[in-house]
């Protein structure tokens, strides 16, 4: 599988293909947004560009990841000219273990049909079509623009309005739409979804509200990834050592809705098919911490890992300082 970073060293950014224990440098190549609009472009496959693109320089991967080099690692994608042109969204209840995980948080029994639950069973029953048919709808949100994604090692925060934050760990898909208006995938990534739990816990309807937070994908981009069934580990750490620790599964046999049925219902939206925008889209996780009963709290590292997606994914946890100020607005009148 071809995996490839973003990095950044002062205003300089390159590409770099990964070749384990080190980074290959891409020649003439400063985003992975260009890569990808060039191949759709010219009917390419990227793996190929990658490929010609490849150059002699090479850098030791071990003190980018740490954060001990002049590089630092980005997002693996990103609207190079505009976050505004990234969309961030992603997909629940599509993983067999999500509806027992989601009962837990609001303290519903199995044989409770609540929204979550009836959610749930449509999918089992119909998000996984025949090709070429239309499957049920999954339960979609939206997490914000591309301003919310946040690189490898940076803070997920906790604002001082919300209640509490959880990782979600998770693969996300990324794509773009080509300058025709069609969606094509670049890859898939490494992600944690990140949410607030407890408020989301309140009542389901709080659902949208709990996901404007920010999120994190990487540190690489897998361009043509095995997405069959995917074993990993999602853990949390506290003062150097796991606090918790729980095996995690996904692709599209562990989980109710098809891939290719949960990409229909997002770009069937014609707001969604805007020539030259970057997509981001998370396709749901199998467990959560808050589920094991856990709270996060400020400095905790939250790691997420699956088994041919690369270096795992880690990012701290801040708390931002409260109380939350009322946000007064100011009529024009």
């Amino acid at each position: 599988m071809t995996r490839v970073v973003q990095i950044q060293r002062g205003t300089e950014r390159r590409v770099a293909l990964v070749e384990e224990p080190r980074l290959r440098l891409l020649t003439g190549v400063a985003s992975v947004y260009d890569l990808a609009i060039g191949a759709a472009a010219a009917g390419t496959h990227l793996t190929a560009l990658v490929s010609q693109s490849a150059g002699d320089d090479l850098l030791d991967y071990d003190p980018v990841y740490e954060g001990r080099s002049e590089w630092r690692l980005l997002a693996p994608i990103g609207h190079p000219a505009d976050p505004a042109r990234c969309l961030v969204s992603g997909t629940g209840l599509t993983h067999l273990g999500s509806a027992k995980n989601r009962a837990a948080m609001h303290g519903a029994s199995d044989a409770d049909l609540t929204d979550s639950m009836r959610m749930f069973r449509l999918g089992v029953e119909g998000g996984r079509p025949a090709p070429g048919r239309v499957g049920a709808a999954p339960e979609w949100f939206y997490k914000g623009t591309g301003a919310i994604l946040r690189a490898p090692n940076e803070p997920l925060e906790v604002p001082p309005y919300a209640e509490d934050g959880g990782e979600e760990a998770e693969i996300a898909g990324v794509y773009l739409i080509d300058l025709g208006g069609r969606p094509v995938r670049i890859g898939m990534a490494l992600g944690n979804e990140f949410s607030d739990h407890k408020f989301e816990r309140k009542n389901y309807l709080n659902l949208a509200g709990s996901k404007i937070r920010t999120c994190s994908i990487g540190p690489e981009l897998v361009i043509d990834p095995a997405f069959a069934s995917v074993t990993g580990t999602v853990a949390i750490e506290r003062e150097g050592k796991v606090l918790w620790e729980q095996a995690i599964q996904s692709g599209e046999a562990e989980m109710c809705h098809s891939l290719a049925n949960i990409e229909h219902h997002h770009f069937k939206f014609e707001s969604h098919r805007r020539a030259g925008d970057v997509h981001v889209h998370y396709y749901g996780a199998h467990s959560l911490s808050f589920g094991a009963g856990l709270q996060l709290a400020g400095g905790d590292v939250m790691s997420v890992a699956y088994a041919g997606f690369g270096r795992p994914l880690r990012n701290p946890l801040r708390v931002l300082p409260g109380p939350a100020g009322l946000i007064a607005v100011r009529p024009l009148s």
